[in-house]
């Protein structure tokens, strides 16, 4: 018996009727399934849309640049350089509980294309793994304020249609906006069509960017 993630699930679903769309949506290091809950409503998305926005808690785990302090982390960070040691395994640990998420959505009615993976930050290195290694296409990829980890263009999935969007802050001094731009051209050099977009930010989402996400997930979706 599959054992899934605790999540927070928002519906947004106007006009009341199956749901037959799904946004999965990882938060960041250290943060919880609440940490995005409230932005459903700021993304402005149209009425006959019928959608799961599931929210998923990542596991208690030490995390070496925190000390070792045990926190919600989707894997453990060892060191801060630019090129970002991470624990890969536990990486794939994750992606797979989330593949069982998307599993679990086909399960309840929503096909694989009307699903989209997003994260931010920690969440958002966990996502590009999910999408870029799902064999069965998405509806869309929503990256913000991430890295991609893993950078090895010999594993993705070539499913080059996939719709992705990177965000980044400017100012962000957690992950350097250079990360963003770095995955925007790997994925980029490996054939796939990405909309990065920045913002005048730091380590965070902003107002204009939340419209811009909800106007993006009104057209994938």
């Amino acid at each position: 018996m599959t054992h899934y993630l605790d999540c927070v699930v928002v519906e947004h679903n106007p006009a009341n009727k199956d749901i037959d769309c799904a946004v999965i949506w990882l938060h960041g290091l250290g943060a919880s399934g609440h940490d995005f809950e409230p932005v459903v409503p700021e993304l402005g998305l149209r009425s006959d849309l019928a959608v799961r926005f599931v929210f998923p808690h990542a596991p208690n785990i030490p995390v070496t640049i925190n000390g070792g302090m045990v926190m919600p982390a989707w894997y453990d960070i060892l060191e801060m350089s630019l090129e970002r040691k991470v624990d890969v395994a536990q990486i794939e640990k994750s992606a797979a509980a989330i593949h069982d998420l998307i599993n679990r959505e086909v399960e309840r009615g929503v096909p694989h294309q009307n699903i989209v993976i997003a994260g931010f930050s920690q969440g958002g290195a966990v996502a590009y793994q999910v999408a870029l290694t799902q064999p069965a296409p998405l509806a869309g990829l929503l990256a913000l304020s991430t890295y991609l980890a893993i950078d090895d263009a010999a594993s993705f999935i070539q499913n080059k249609q996939l719709p992705i969007k990177i965000d980044h802050g400017t100012q962000d001094p957690v992950v350097p906006i250079i990360l963003g731009q770095r995955a925007t051209d790997s994925l980029t050099a490996a054939g796939y069509d990405v909309d990065f977009s920045t913002y005048p930010m730091a380590h965070q989402v902003c107002l204009p960017q939340l419209q811009a996400i909800g106007q993006w997930l009104n057209n994938v979706l």
